[in-house]
């Protein structure tokens, strides 16, 4: 999405920068943490992202801890199961669930006023999973209208509908107003 831009995107990996250290409140802390930590470092321009899952009957948990939700060492398959238990007994009408992505450009890592975008994709929990791909929470997000979970939605439709897309669609909208020549 951001090719026709005229911009390369490259991972910070290619630089072997350690991971920043994500402790904001909120997604777009997060996102903006990780931006300025890839931006010192390379003395480059860096997009940061940061996403998770709330759930209205966890009053918005995991939230930013989806990653870490069920702990130290916790993989998507432990992570969706403490989910489960969490909403056991919950009825489909409490399921409500929505995927952010917060999305956040530096120019340079003191950049006084960031880019920002946020992507949301509403859905519901299911009470078991289902589908093969996707990561994350994704065999568990009944995707509205769909009839499926997002684990079995086909990429580019995933691409174009989810919280990941949507973030980066404003994005690259943000994007072009500001670097326009």
């Amino acid at each position: 999405m951001l090719k026709p831009l005229g911009w390369s995107v490259r991972p910070q990996s290619e630089w072997k920068i350690s991971a920043a250290k994500e402790d904001g409140l909120s997604f777009i802390e997060n996102a903006l943490i990780k931006a300025r930590h890839a931006s010192s470092l390379t003395s480059l321009p860096a997009l940061g992202d940061d996403s998770g899952l709330a759930v209205d009957a966890l009053n918005g948990g995991p939230g930013i801890y989806s990653a870490r939700f069920a702990g130290p060492g916790g993989d998507d398959c432990a992570n969706n199961l403490k989910l489960l238990e969490a909403l056991k007994g919950v009825p489909e009408s409490g399921r409500g669930a929505h995927f952010y992505c917060a999305m956040v450009m530096v120019r340079h890592s003191l950049d006084p006023a960031p880019l920002m975008a946020i992507g949301k994709w509403d859905g519901r929990i299911m009470e078991a999973p289902s589908g093969e791909g996707g990561f994350g929470y994704d065999p568990l997000f009944r995707v509205p209208g769909m009839n499926c979970s997002s684990a079995e939605l086909p990429a580019e439709v995933k691409n174009r509908l989810s919280h990941r897309g949507q973030a980066l669609a404003l994005m690259a909208e943000q994007m072009k107003m500001e670097f326009a020549t």
